[in-house]
């Protein structure tokens, strides 16, 4: 464990940043910012808690504005079933409890970092995954909960021009996603679906959902056709 506790650092002093970033707009809300590390804990996955406190600052607690969240927060995250299921392997020796509480505490970052570690050495394995996952679930929740905090202390972020870290924040995190130049065409696919949807009037997180379907579907039939997605 310790080994990749130390080796995800770099990777981890990144998210950090954005994870202010996100606890700082959330505060800003109206969030409590022990809600929003609970949060960080619980769900650890920024883009769907991105999109959730969006939609709760934009619809409040109102039926719609929850299903929107949980849906546009589970399209964004339907990558990690395939992350889960690639881990089955390593993961196949360890009891239920732990093997849960991998799965949980794997994240973009400390996967793609075990994956490229395993493929140096086949000894790198479910301990380096569980010790660079408790690091990024720490950071990430200590990074969002200070945020959280600083922004209950601050100004109005908007007049101070600060609005646009929130975007900021979900740009980083999305950047951090890109595999190249062969995964273009479900970007630009999902991207222009999600614009037509905005300007036809659908709501925001449906909109997003229905982007990240038609992502989805772009990425099936490029792997139909023989394209290796990087």
């Amino acid at each position: 464990m310790k080994h990749g506790a130390i080796a995800i650092l770099p990777l981890a002093a990144g998210a950090a940043l954005y994870g202010f970033a996100f606890g700082l707009l959330a505060a800003q809300t109206g969030f409590h910012w022990w809600g929003i590390g609970l949060m960080s804990a619980t769900v650890h996955a920024g883009s769907s808690q991105i999109v959730a406190v969006e939609q709760f600052a934009q619809g409040g607690a109102a039926a719609g504005s929850v299903l929107g969240a949980v849906l546009a927060g589970a399209a964004l995250n339907l990558r990690y079933i395939g992350i889960a299921a690639s881990l089955s392997g390593m993961l196949a020796h360890l009891p239920l409890a732990k093997k849960l509480l991998a799965i949980h505490m794997t994240g973009d970052e400390n996967w793609a970092l075990t994956m490229a570690e395993r493929a140096k050495s086949p000894k790198v394995g479910a301990e380096f995954l569980l010790g660079s996952g408790l690091v990024m679930v720490l950071v990430w929740s200590l990074s969002t909960s200070l945020g959280g905090i600083a922004g209950t202390l601050l100004p109005d972020l908007d007049a101070l021009g600060l609005g646009f870290a929130f975007t900021a924040a979900f740009i980083a995190m999305a950047r951090s996603l890109w595999r190249g130049r062969a995964g273009a065409l479900p970007w630009f696919a999902a991207f222009a679906c999600s614009l037509a949807a905005v300007l036809l009037g659908l709501p925001q997180a449906y909109a997003i959902v229905a982007g990240a379907v038609t992502g989805l579907a772009a990425s099936a039939l490029l792997r139909k056709a023989g394209r290796v997605l990087a």
